[in-house]
């Protein structure tokens, strides 16, 4: 291994980890930074890298409105890819989490869609990160009358469901 494949921390020496590597890293310095129990299992396939933790008590680490998972997610990709935004997408999980957020985003979004079509106006949803308004947008992609699009400027970013005209 060259000098040019390693980085000097501490006066001591180490090597560059490998994404997978990196996260797994990352997670359990959190993990144990929080005093959890929780396995760690980090998965690649199809341009996404999921971490995953199992555990009691992991409420801690999703957090207030899954604030906490939020920054975790955010940080560990700016970690694990330093160089710049990569075409590989760092996803945190605990626990089923996010599957469970997108149930009740899609089901957020019916209700919305239901909202503008009955009448006949557009319906704001309150501010969403990226990744859950990609949920909705995606999501809603597939029921016929309404259209959706993002507004205003982060973090503050929202969603409108607006009817599509007869």
């Amino acid at each position: 291994m060259s000098d040019h494949d390693e980085g000097a921390v501490g006066g001591e020496q180490v090597e560059e980890l490998e994404p997978h590597e990196a996260l797994e890293e990352l997670l359990e310095e959190v993990v144990d930074g929080l005093g959890l129990d929780a396995e760690i299992e980090v998965e690649e396939r199809a341009g996404v890298l999921m971490g995953r933790l199992e555990g009691e008590e992991i409420g801690l680490f999703i957090g207030r409105h899954g604030q906490t998972i939020d920054a975790v997610q955010h940080l560990a990709q700016r970690i694990v890819f330093p160089e710049g935004p990569s075409t590989v997408r760092v996803v945190i999980d605990a626990n089923g989490y996010r599957e469970r957020r997108a149930e009740a985003l899609r089901v957020d979004a019916d209700e919305a869609a239901d909202q503008a079509l009955s009448s006949g106006k557009p319906v704001e949803l309150d501010p969403l990160p990226p990744f859950e308004r990609r949920i909705v947008h995606e999501y809603l992609r597939e029921r016929d009358g309404v259209e959706t699009h993002s507004e205003g400027n982060e973090p503050e970013r929202y969603l409108v469901i607006t009817p599509l005209a007869d």
